[in-house]
Parts: C-alpha cells; structure tokens; sequence
C-alpha cells in the first residue's frame, strides 16, 4: 500500500496520530507526516482507519 499525504489540505487535527501511532506523527508545524520508513504503511492495519478519521480527507491509501 501507499500513503499520500496532501500537506495543503492537512489542518493538523492529529487524528492520524491518534489512530496509528505506529505509521503517523506530526511534524514541527502541528502538520501530519509519516514516521521514517514507514510510506508504505506496513502492515498496520490501522492506517485505513486513519486515513477515514481525517476530518478533511488529506490522507489517501492506495494499492500498489
């Protein structure tokens, strides 16, 4: 899988973080971003949830 994040459309509510600790952090500007080694989300199974539980959509998971 894939993890896009569009930091234009992020407001940095945090639920990513919230939702899959594991995959998702915010950066020094309260924006989401991805752990280091993690774009592909891993196995995770959180990170779908996670893209569902941005209030505004920022987040996209796709298949490779």
């Amino acid at each position: 899988m894939r993890i896009t994040i569009d930091k234009d459309v992020c407001i940095g509510s945090g639920q990513c973080a919230l939702t899959a600790p594991s995959v998702f952090n915010q950066d020094d500007d309260g924006f989401s971003a991805l752990l280091p080694g993690r774009e592909d989300g891993g196995s995770d199974p959180l990170v779908r949830e996670a893209a569902r539980a941005c209030p505004v959509q920022a987040i996209e998971v796709t298949q490779d």
